[in-house]
């Protein structure tokens, strides 16, 4: 009697050959997709930094805006200027609009809605005005920005709302606060 392959024997066979190339296989596709995450955590990190900086340049005016004068006027680089002419001084400079270009390049969609819708709003109208009249009008534009801001440096999660985002800058805010709500 002759000791024929059985079926098994040949299962046993192609499975001895096959698993260590699946094992080989499935371990390079595992490096390439880890590889490829741990350079997208890098670029991401990178660019948070980039934001961050371009962010705190794009906030300045608006930093000023809500600054007492009397403070303003302590600033050696503000000393001589009136708020208004100091913000719009920033607002209209080459080195600002380049700024803003940065962010339109590399902020995140909702930054860059936000921060569109920022510019929109003081674009059209007089901030002497607007303040006296409406003061809320302009923080919560504001304050929708910076939120969105905090959003795209990590905070994602976030529950506050965007006049809180304002309250260490603004003395009086909480009086628009009803029932613990903006």
């Amino acid at each position: 009697m002759t000791n024929q392959p059985t079926i098994l024997d040949y299962v046993t066979a192609i499975g001895a050959i096959t698993t260590p190339i699946l094992v080989l296989l499935l371990g390079g596709l595992g490096w390439i997709v880890k590889n490829r995450f741990d350079k997208a955590i890098k670029r991401e990190e990178a660019l948070r930094e980039d934001r961050v900086e371009i962010y705190n340049k794009i906030l300045e005016p608006y930093i000023i805006m809500f600054m007492k004068p009397d403070i303003l006027a302590k600033d050696p680089m503000y000393k001589d200027k009136s708020q208004e002419t100091a913000i719009s001084e920033i607002l209209h400079s080459v080195s600002y609009r380049q700024t803003a270009f940065k962010l339109a390049l590399m902020g995140s969609d909702e930054v860059v809605r936000a921060f569109n819708d920022l510019m929109q709003f003081f674009y059209n109208q007089d901030l002497k005005q607007v303040i006296v009249q409406d003061p809320k009008k302009p923080m919560a534009v504001l304050g929708d920005f910076l939120l969105e801001i905090r959003k795209s440096v990590g905070n994602d999660d976030t529950t506050i709302q965007n006049l809180e985002m304002l309250e260490w800058m603004i003395t009086d805010i909480r009086k628009y606060k009803k029932n613990g709500k903006y």
